[in-house]
């Protein structure tokens, strides 16, 4: 007798239906698994026998088929174990076979436990665009299925439970819709522990508010890290949409945390400078996601940015431009987000003391050239805000002046983000940063001394074209903070301060 039950495979952020059909036959006993199975499905068998014998089932001296369709998809994850179970309870007369509407996933202990899972979210939200109305998931992963409305999820943490449940002798609670609490900041660094610094905090202000990236470059010491690693404070809150998004990717790389159904603020990634490209980008056997991509809808913070690798800083240069990144394999290609804000820091020179008010640079012309030119110049065009973090003064050290909180900073980052999110109603754009080059003019409109000022910008210091749409896009941001619905020539005038680094830096190199 043929068997079938349904269950669900990932590929990338692409989840699609899967067919478990389970054969028993004549012949020697055997256990036979095809349709592409890779190793973590090939070892099924044993799992599955000694399931089947730990919780009171028969395993059928039979010669076993278990035929995964499609056949021409890879499977290579242990969450197939529970359906196998299933299939194989079916074939053999030991269970009524479950609607087709009904799917299941779940790793298999050798005892019956059944074990949670990676991706689970993604496969959900699929199994409700496919139309299934029941899906049985490992009780570790509820707080996962918990998100998605629309389809009863239940999760079992063990197969007799399973079993009870699907013959009517125990009913499985449904998980109860998860609905998001207000994100809080609590533990997070805050700016109000920041001396000084009041031109890079307003930097740090506009690219929260946009999504801007943001270059630091200064001497050691000077706070660049310290400031990078409180920009996560003032953040604009993250929409339901972007949690579930970001939330997907940690569940397909594993790294969701087990009481967090959702992420609820926005990630912060900072790789050490001996990242390798793969490790950015993503890739390995199983194509995870990367660092950019667990940083979507946040911030990859890279210190030290002249330390990475010409590589690994130039494979960023596609995905910031599109906010994806796809990773084309032998075994196929996937694609992920990573909408995301590049903050990176750097000193001046190797010694970092190039321009030190008090310290003298040991660095010669050379040195200095060579350890610029690892910062190319399309990155460096990539990089919207260019801000000096100077070494703070003694008397800002001092000082018993009470600095600007993150909380104060948020609600004015959070208004201008609402200003965004209400301009592009209806389209995919989430912020200033990501604004398309079609409807730029349109968004950007400009008073005619704003037009001016730009102009002579274009003319006296030999902006790109990038560049200008760059411009453009902060001084928009810039003009929501202060809710002007035109993009004013002290706007303008602000946002070519942030693009003069290049100029006193890279411009000068022998």
């Amino acid at each position: 007798m043929v068997s079938r039950v349904y269950s669900l495979g990932l590929f990338g952020m692409d989840a699609f239906s899967v067919q478990v059909e389970a054969d028993l036959s004549r012949g020697m006993p055997a256990f036979e698994i095809v349709g592409l199975p890779g190793q973590a499905v090939k070892e099924s068998r044993d799992r599955v026998r000694s399931a089947l014998k730990n919780s009171g089932f028969e395993v059928p001296l039979s010669h076993i088929t278990i035929n995964l369709a499609p056949a021409d998809k890879k499977k290579d994850s242990p969450l197939y174990d529970l359906p196998i179970l299933i299939a194989l309870l079916a074939s053999s007369g030991q269970l009524s076979p479950p609607p087709a509407t009904f799917a299941f996933l779940g790793e298999l202990s050798l005892s019956g436990e059944i074990r949670p899972v990676k991706g689970v979210l993604p496969m959900v939200l699929a199994a409700k665009r496919l139309g299934f109305t029941d899906l049985f998931i490992p009780s570790g992963n509820a707080a996962e299925g918990s998100v998605v409305r629309d389809i009863r999820v239940y999760p079992a943490s063990s197969l007799s439970q399973l079993i009870a449940h699907l013959t009517g002798k125990f009913l499985l609670p449904v998980c109860p819709p998860y609905f998001p609490s207000s994100p809080s900041t609590f533990g997070l660094p805050d700016f109000s522990e920041v001396k000084g610094q009041q031109e890079a905090k307003r930097a740090m202000e506009i690219a929260a508010s946009g999504g801007h990236n943001l270059l630091l470059i200064g001497p050691p010491g000077s706070g660049k890290s310290m400031l990078a690693k409180r920009l996560p404070s003032i953040l604009p809150d993250m929409t339901f949409e972007e949690m579930v998004q970001t939330t997907q990717l940690y569940s397909i790389s594993g790294d969701l945390p087990a009481d967090s159904p959702l992420i609820h603020t926005r990630p912060f990634r900072a790789p050490h400078h001996t990242v390798s490209p793969a490790g950015l980008c993503g890739g390995g056997l199983d194509l995870k996601p990367g660092e950019i991509s667990l940083a979507h809808n946040g911030v990859l913070f890279l210190d030290e940015f002249p330390e990475f690798s010409r590589t690994a800083m130039e494979v960023l240069r596609q995905p910031l431009e599109d906010g994806t990144v796809t990773i084309s394999r032998a075994r196929g290609k996937v694609t992920y987000p990573c909408s995301l804000m590049l903050v990176a820091a750097m000193n001046p020179c190797p010694c970092g003391f190039l321009g030190h008010p008090t310290k003298s640079c040991t660095c010669s012309p050379a040195a200095v050239s060579r350890y610029l030119g690892k910062i190319s110049g399309p990155m460096l065009d990539r990089l919207d805000l260019h801000v000096e973090v100077p070494p703070v003064e003694y008397e800002d050290l001092i000082s018993s002046k009470k600095e600007e909180s993150s909380a104060q900073i948020k609600e004015r980052v959070n208004a201008a983000r609402k200003l965004q999110q209400k301009r592009y109603a209806g389209t995919s754009i989430t912020c200033n940063a990501r604004i398309p080059e079609s409807i730029l003019q349109d968004v950007c409109m400009m008073t005619s001394s704003a037009d001016t000022l730009l102009h002579n910008a274009f003319d006296k210091l030999g902006l790109s074209a990038r560049a200008i749409s760059r411009v453009l896009k902060v001084a928009r941001t810039i003009a929501d903070l202060d809710s002007s619905p035109q993009i004013e020539a002290s706007h303008i005038a602000e946002t070519i301060q942030y693009h003069s680094l290049d100029r006193k830096y890279w411009s000068k190199r022998s």
